[in-house]
């Protein structure tokens, strides 16, 4: 398994809309409890998935060519499948 750095700087959608709640509200619980705690390490992970649960890109994902995003999920996907749709006729 190789690393793709290009592939990782396209920023393409990579994180499906299930996955992103669940990084948004995992990410917001462990900022809270960072704030109580006082654990930096907490806060940082917990800004990083608020982060990828956001924007839709994960850079691990995108390093690995992994994806969780369904066809319908991205703006991207819909706007290929149009294209596509277009050229063939």
């Amino acid at each position: 398994m190789s690393f793709d750095f290009k592939r990782m700087l396209k920023f393409e959608h990579n994180v499906g809309e299930k996955e992103k709640k669940y990084r948004l509200y995992a990410g917001a619980a462990l900022i809270v409890v960072s704030v109580f705690t006082a654990q930096i390490v907490l806060l940082l992970v917990g800004l990083v998935l608020v982060a990828t649960g956001f924007t839709g890109f994960c850079p691990a994902y995108a390093g690995m060519g992994k994806s969780t995003c369904v066809a319908g999920d991205s703006a991207e996907a819909t706007e290929k499948a149009a294209a596509d749709e277009s050229a063939s006729s």
